[in-house]
């Protein structure tokens, strides 16, 4: 089908057109450091000081963000968050863990787990797409799995401590951090991507670990489970307290990371970048809530993400159709999450996306929903 040959004023369109829930905006700010220290920086040993300085920078920027209790721990390493599921099933979950299931990421995680032949059956509770399961304690297991944001569907659930029986709280908060408050010491694992909130790009995990989950990590290690070096967490830990990974990590990611964890430190912090997020979720869902045509996807209030939002449209209108309008006239990656199969579109509303430019994007969609009509 070709797209309809529709322009949108200029006056109409954001400064920036980048909406995607991942990879997403990054800063022309950031990627202008990185141009400047780059012949220095780039193509240098990851194990050499000036790199170690970045990723040392990086995490304690990360432990300033995120509020990291007394104890707790800022830990890197390669692959992104898919790789850190399969470190977690190795090397943080002792014999059964428990998930709720929620969205295509969760969903994952549970059947990494199930998949193990080293660990019993996980417990796992589904709810409908558009909404979250009741986080409650569970008899027998050893972690309980959940995500602050599931970037496939715009729903988020507030991280919480349930259980009292030595249960690690394994908070996958890829689309999350950096964009959502939460309390960290709810918590004992707090993983994610740089990807999202943070402006960066791909290859990396970062895991907020409890001590807890720090003991788990070397008892496991001491018990001589079989875990590949790559995906082995008490190398992790070791690595990462010289301010170095494993593996070679991709520089770029760790300087662009950095660059944004500073921006956010220095203008106030996590309530300053959540703020800018919850701000853009004001006007996206109060714009959808306005219109003849859209809604928000996810019902219940307390349950929309304020960092990813999921908007359907009335079948008299093609969320594709709108998409691609959108994407000739410069403003890209708003597609529906492909395996939802809805009429929608998935906009991302993370800290480096301008509250200014999520308006401006309502008023581009009022235009061209107008103009298919």
């Amino acid at each position: 089908m070709n797209t309809p040959d529709i322009t949108i004023p200029s006056d109409l369109l954001p400064a920036d057109g980048r909406f995607g829930s991942g990879p997403t905006k990054v800063r022309p700010e950031a990627l202008a450091a990185l141009a400047e220290i780059g012949a220095n920086y780039m193509g240098t040993s990851h194990r050499q000081l000036p790199v170690q300085m970045v990723v040392a920078e990086l995490r304690n920027g990360l432990a300033e963000l995120l509020r990291a209790p007394d104890g707790y721990e800022i830990i890197l390493g390669n692959g992104g968050s898919t790789g850190f599921w399969d470190c977690a099933t190795f090397g943080l979950i002792d014999n059964r863990s428990h998930h709720l299931s929620f969205g295509e990421f969760g969903s994952k995680f549970a059947k990494a787990v199930k998949a193990a032949p080293h660990l019993a059956d996980p417990s796992v509770v589904d709810s409908e797409m558009g909404t979250h399961p009741e986080l409650a304690s569970v008899e027998g297991v050893d972690a309980v799995c959940y995500t602050h944001n599931e970037t496939s569907t715009g729903v988020m659930l507030d991280p919480a401590r349930v259980g009292d029986a030595g249960e690690l709280m394994m908070v996958d908060a890829t689309s999350g951090a950096g964009g959502l408050l939460f309390d960290p010491s709810a918590t004992d694992v707090y993983y994610f991507a740089p990807q999202k909130a943070l402006a960066s790009d791909g290859g990396l995990w970062i895991a907020m670990m409890s001590p807890a989950a720090i003991e788990r990590v070397e008892k496991i290690s001491a018990d001589g489970r079989w875990i590949p070096p790559s995906l082995d967490l008490k190398t992790a830990v070791d690595n990462s307290r010289k301010d170095q990974t494993y593996n070679t990590p991709a520089l770029s990611t760790v300087f662009l990371t950095a660059q944004t964890v500073n921006w956010f430190n220095d203008n106030g912090g996590l309530s300053w970048s959540a703020g800018r997020s919850a701000k853009s979720a004001d006007i996206l869902y109060g714009w959808a809530e306005a219109s003849p045509v859209a809604s928000p996807f996810v019902e219940i209030e307390s349950q929309r993400s304020k960092v990813v939002a999921t908007i359907d449209f009335d079948e008299s209108v093609s969320a594709d159709t709108i998409c691609d309008v959108l994407r000739a006239n410069g403003i890209v990656d708003t597609n529906g999450y492909r395996k939802l199969g809805r009429n929608q579109l998935r906009i991302g509303m993370f800290p480096a996306i301008d509250p200014d430019d999520t308006l401006a994007l309502t008023h581009c969609l009022d235009h061209v929903v107008a103009a298919l009509g």
